[in-house]
């Protein structure tokens, strides 16, 4: 068990960009005609490296990624009976899914039989598949086939007429299920008043996607959102060090550290501070080089992605339950020895800055065992917090938190008698944690389950973790619940918690019982941030909530026109926590629910749908790049960046039904006055 920790704990950081940067399996496309004849075959020939395997089609729901091919465009042709699997197939049960998959190793083929039914063809399809090894998998991934040209031969029994009838009628039958689904997914029918696809396509769609960037700055002025961010995460990235510094890993070096450097240097007291504090230096660049690689590794494109990509936040869920697990004591993580030994010869045989800072370096290996779980937390926090410089400026909080003592008790040595001693505290506070990370673990499953609507962690259920979690913390911190690190010698069974100790079980306990009416429908706006949104919980006594009667940019607003009213647009999220804090502690003040339901038309646009449009849409960036969407996220993410200018969440915005700013936009602040104020000028700005 100590190696498999060992070996989870080696790739923790590694692990966050595997699903992006691993390329095990390449495709290569190509179409097989005969002449004469009017059915083809598209091929899809993969190559897949050792030790990996794809999985075959046909699957279920329940399994991984299967293979699926999608047509993006067929004219002229038609599909004949489905994708089929070519190779050598393994049939294997897999315990984690708990089910008997297939898949192929070395080599696969999928084909895709066609039917000719004009004499040119136009075809752009996608093989999905899914492909993983022993260790980890990789997201869904796509080959992509295009190819037009003329045809061999045309099946006799279709004339291009009635085709063209039956393709602009499933069209039609398409665009008819897209709207009514889009209808159906908001609150209840009584809110939502009937828009039929005429009113929509009499819309200036041109004008309701026009860049509106110029007038949003102009009413917003300076913006400081950005660096409001950095700040959080910087203050949080301190809250760890200093959480990490009383750790049984760290604590008990800080007198022996501050110790060497004073003996070091006894004949010279200037000496022995300028290496303390290059040590303390020291401890900061090596964690800040950490945040940059992250940094590095993860693009500002790709942080979206990731933070609600299915396979990236369950592989953070299983991870933040094994350094749950590890601070319970089940095992320890720890770097393997040799590595620490090495360094520290290193550092005894050298001289000057370079021994200094190898010696912070062996700080860092020792400590492992206690920062690593609080490193890997942060990072997985700062990486999908949506801003580039997120893991750097965290690790800077947290190098500092954890530096500066050492540096302090150097400089002041008798400031060492006055803290704290090692003790079995430290051991608490690790169980503390442990149960911390249990609970963020929730949170990271629930994105994923939101994201991709698997309904698998509605709101209740997350509750009822979230009860159970911080119920049997509260039994931990009064003493009714033991784990085998608190039981050092005979007695520690019986031993009484420290007077802090119970009354943070106390808290704890309290905290579970405020959840529990929760399960009935009660806001619980301490927890709403994290918990999924009201509309998955079955039960809900709750009638006081404010939900948009809109997900869908045009349908609202031909809603809006047709009422005279003007629009209040909600950019949101599934996985954005702050977007769930201001819906419990703004949206649901009395006047803020009045002026929402009566006076707007309130439409919510969730950046991270993963549901597909009915046809991907070519759109270009600002930067000139051209991208395909295809999901709604992907629409509703481009308008918000395309029209005003922003990728952040929250951010509102209102707007006249014709797609003009009304005033500027408001994001994360739990001010209702404010936001009052933000409601009325767009309504005084409509009506003149």
């Amino acid at each position: 068990m100590k190696k498999i920790a060992t070996l989870l704990t080696m790739v923790t950081v590694a692990l966050l960009a595997a699903a992006q940067l691993a390329n095990p399996v390449t495709f290569t496309s190509q179409l097989k005609t005969t002449d004469g004849s009017s059915e083809g075959e598209i091929v899809f020939t993969g190559k897949i490296d050792k030790g990996w395997h794809v999985y075959s089609t046909n699957l279920g729901d329940a399994g991984p990624t299967e293979a699926a091919i999608t047509f993006h465009k067929k004219d002229g042709v038609e599909p004949v009976g489905k994708l089929k699997a070519v190779g050598k197939e393994i049939s294997q049960f897999d315990e984690m899914f708990g089910a008997k998959l297939r898949y192929f190793e070395n080599n696969v083929q999928f084909v895709q039989k066609v039917k000719f039914t004009k004499p040119n063809y136009d075809i752009d399809a996608d093989l999905e598949y899914g492909a993983c090894n022993d260790q980890s998998c990789l997201p869904p991934s796509s080959a992509s086939f295009k190819k037009s040209g003329k045809s061999p031969a045309v099946d006799g029994n279709k004339d291009k007429e009635e085709q063209d009838k039956k393709d602009a009628e499933a069209l039609a039958k398409a665009k008819a299920d897209s709207l009514a689904a889009l209808a159906a997914a908001a609150d209840s029918a009584a809110l939502v008043p009937a828009v039929d696809s005429a009113a929509i396509a009499a819309l200036d769609h041109d004008a309701l996607w026009k860049p509106v960037v110029g007038d949003i700055q102009r009413f917003d002025g300076t913006d400081s959102s950005s660096s409001s961010s950095l700040w959080k995460i910087f203050l949080l990235g301190l809250l760890g060090g200093l959480i990490a510094l009383f750790t049984p890993c760290v604590w008990p070096i800080i007198p022996m550290t501050v110790s060497f450097f004073l003996k070091r240097a006894k004949n010279d007291k200037k000496k022995g501070i300028k290496d303390a504090i290059t040590y303390g230096i020291s401890i900061v660049v090596i964690y800040l080089l950490l945040g940059l690689i992250v940094t590095a590794i993860f693009g500002p494109s790709a942080l979206n992605a990731l933070s609600t990509n299915a396979v990236f936040n369950i592989f953070l869920c299983l991870l933040l339950v094994v350094f749950a697990l590890s601070f319970f004591g089940m095992f320890e993580i720890k770097l393997p020895s040799k590595w620490s030994n090495a360094v520290d010869n290193k550092a005894s045989n050298t001289s000057g800055l370079l021994s200094i800072f190898l010696m912070a370096f062996t700080l860092a290996l020792v400590s492992f065992s206690c920062t690593g779980p609080i490193i890997g937390f942060l990072l997985v926090d700062f990486a999908t917090s949506g801003n580039f410089w997120g893991p750097a400026i965290g690790m800077l909080g947290f190098a500092l938190a954890l530096a500066l003592p050492f540096t302090l008790f150097a400089l002041f040595p008798s400031w060492l008698k006055s803290a704290p001693k090692s003790g079995g505290w430290m051991n608490i506070l690790k169980v503390v944690l442990g149960f911390i990370e249990l609970a963020f673990a929730c949170k990271f499953f629930s994105v994923a389950d939101l994201a991709y609507g698997w309904h698998l962690m509605d709101r209740e259920v997350f509750l009822c973790l979230w009860i159970a979690i911080f119920g049997l913390l509260g039994l931990y911190l009064i003493g009714k619940l033991k784990f085998k690190s608190d039981i050092v010698e005979p007695g520690d069974e019986t031993k009484p918690m420290p007077v802090i100790c119970i009354m943070g079980g106390l808290v704890s306990i309290a905290f579970a019982i405020y959840m529990l009416p929760g399960l009935w429908g009660a806001p619980c706006k301490a927890v709403s941030a994290f918990a999924p949104p009201m509309n998955t919980q079955d039960f809900n006594l709750n009638t006081k909530e404010v939900r948009a009667a809109y997900t869908d940019y045009e349908q609202g607003m031909a809603a809006a026109a047709a009422a005279g009213k003007p629009v209040f647009l909600d950019f949101t999220g599934f996985g954005c926590v702050n977007c769930r804090k201001m819906e419990a502690a703004v949206w649901t003040d009395p006047s803020v629910a009045d002026k929402l339901n009566k006076d707007y038309v309130l439409i919510s646009l969730f950046v991270d749908d993963k549901r597909p449009l009915p046809e991907p849409i070519e759109v270009t960036e600002a930067t000139g790049e051209k991208r395909t969407l295809r999901t709604i996220g992907d629409k509703w993410s481009y308008l918000q960046r395309y029209k005003f200018g922003s990728n952040t969440q929250p951010f509102y915005v209102c707007v006249d039904p014709q797609g003009n700013a009304l005033s500027g936009s408001f994001s994360y602040k739990e001010d209702v006055p404010a936001f009052l104020d933000f409601l009325d000028g767009g309504l005084t700005k409509f009506k003149e």
